[in-house]
């Protein structure tokens, strides 16, 4: 961690040129995102993204970023879609202290952003889920630790997205990430490579079968000698790793193209082989139990995870600060972040659990208070609607009208066509827009329907129209009241009339 601090002093000053107008947002966005950090769309305040591997965040640094939340008075907190926490609001004369700060208790912040290795995605509950096939988090930490060493390699790709899922939930959307592995029932993995959303989305290719977890790191290694020989750096919009598919001539040839960069890495002679010892959880439960639409049982007989999504995935910083203390005492306790913006508190005895429900109130009360949604324009430079705002108007809209909680689903909201909010793959997902209204653009989404990110049944949703953003809320509250009157939950009525939800958006579309 003290290496890492050889780069700050760089930071703190084109930092300061940046907010003094010496800097142009393009020149300093390249340069800050290595920190982690860019600055805000308002250009009066930063953020900062915490690596956390395979999201999973220890009682110990959940403690030091409570402590940073409150010594620097952060007042906005984001639970990412790649499983990072994210500080917002950071005055420009802070940000390297935070990073420091940051750096002093294990936290990691370099390679956030640009273009690098980015934060490792595992299975939230990887090891203590009772349907999993087996725990994958020891080899996601294994491969962010790998990944720390190529943060400055030459040639990355402008993202490069690592993936661990521990079951065909695909929760970490292994499938479709430029490097993913899916687990078997029998201990192995198959690897997926060259997916990603986005403009020109991609299923990722599968470029090997049933491989021993402790190969992870070579089929790491191709796939970045792979991108090092075909990827494109000379249009930055294409410089990710999905494109190779087309410029190879296909899924078939990409394959061909990345085993061949494969053999070399076996045949180099380079050992590459990972040792890890299982993770083993010895807590054992206190005798109590306890039932909550929040609670799971985990495997562990006797405990328990707590399940914690604040709305947008944007907890309260206080919030979070109490969670903190309220853990310290706890025994291998600890904060797991999903891909849908939940937080899990895993590893609670009943009474325990009984606590950490009583500090994380602030929660989704139904599924569709779940939806995903992308930080947005609001915060992005790049986003081009409020997807958070727009999340906040729906789940409003909808708490007024006492819709039943099971007649709505989670959906995915995205401000622009990044496609952060996973909006391609997700049943209902909106993508921010503009819709010409009487010759003027007004702000609005693109409705997305039917996708699925599932392993083995992945399909991208169909683009079914435009909505004004002011009639989002209004779509959602007649579609959640005509379900309602069917007497049945979402899932079955959209089984029984698949093409629904677009019949019932036909008169906003228009």
């Amino acid at each position: 961690m003290q290496e890492w601090k050889q780069y700050l002093p760089e930071f703190r000053e084109k930092t300061k040129a940046f907010y003094a107008g010496e800097m142009k947002k393009a020149e300093y966005k390249g340069f800050s995102g290595f920190y982690g950090s860019y600055a805000q769309r308002s250009g009066k305040a930063s953020m900062l993204r915490l690596r956390t591997p395979a999201g999973c965040v220890s009682k110990e640094r959940l403690a030091a970023i409570a402590e940073i939340i409150r010594r620097y008075q952060v007042d906005k907190v984001h639970f990412t879609t790649c499983q990072t926490i994210q500080l917002h609001n950071l005055a420009p004369d802070k940000v390297a202290d935070v990073i420091e700060a940051a750096l002093d208790a294990g936290i990691v912040t370099l390679g956030g952003g640009g273009d690098y290795p980015r934060n490792v995605m595992c299975s939230p509950l990887s090891g203590v889920e009772k349907q999993e096939y087996f725990d994958v988090r020891p080899w996601a930490d294994a491969a962010s630790d790998y990944l720390i060493t190529l943060i400055k390699a030459e040639k990355m790709p402008r993202k490069l997205k690592v993936g661990f899922s521990n079951s065909p939930a695909n929760i970490p959307h292994v499938t479709y990430r430029d490097l993913g592995f899916a687990a078997n029932k029998d201990g192995t993995f198959d690897v997926y490579s060259a997916g990603g959303l986005g403009n020109n989305a991609r299923f990722g290719v599968k470029v090997a079968e049933k491989i021993m977890p402790e190969m992870i790191l070579y089929y790491i290694k191709a796939m970045w000698l792979t991108f090092r020989a075909y990827g494109n750096y000379e249009n930055r919009g294409r410089a990710r790793t999905r494109y190779m598919q087309d410029t190879l001539g296909g899924p078939e040839k990409y394959a061909e193209a990345y085993q061949a960069k494969l053999k070399e890495v076996m045949d180099s002679g380079e050992d590459l082989k990972v040792q890890i010892k299982p993770y083993l959880i010895d807590k054992k439960g206190d005798g109590g139990t306890i039932k909550s639409s929040r609670i799971i049982e985990q495997k562990q007989e006797g405990l328990y995870t707590v399940v914690w999504h604040p709305i947008g995935g944007q907890p309260k910083a206080e919030d979070l600060c109490i969670l903190s203390d309220t853990m310290k005492e706890m025994e291998e306790v600890e904060l797991r972040l999903s891909p849908d913006e939940t937080a899990y508190i895993v590893n609670l005895t009943s009474k325990e659990a009984e606590k950490i429900l009583a500090v994380t109130t602030d929660s989704a009360e139904n599924e569709f208070e779940t939806t995903v949604s992308c930080i947005g324009a609001g915060i992005c430079q790049i986003g081009l609607r409020d997807s958070q705002g727009l999340l906040r108007a729906c789940v409003e809209a909808a708490r007024e009208a006492k819709l039943p909680d099971n007649a709505l689903p989670k959906m995915h909201i995205s401000g622009c066509p990044s496609s952060c909010g996973t909006h391609q793959t997700g049943e209902m997902g909106f993508r921010g827009a503009v819709k010409q209204v009487d010759g003027k653009p007004q702000p609005a989404f693109i409705l997305f329907v039917n996708g699925e990110e599932r392993q083995g049944q992945e399909r991208m949703g169909e683009e079914m129209g435009t909505i004004l953003e002011t009639d989002v809320p209004k779509f959602i509250v007649k579609l959640g009241r005509y379900v309602a009157e069917q007497g049945i939950s979402f899932s079955e009525w959209k089984k029984q009339d698949p093409e629904g939800i677009a019949k019932i958006a036909e008169e906003y579309l228009g």
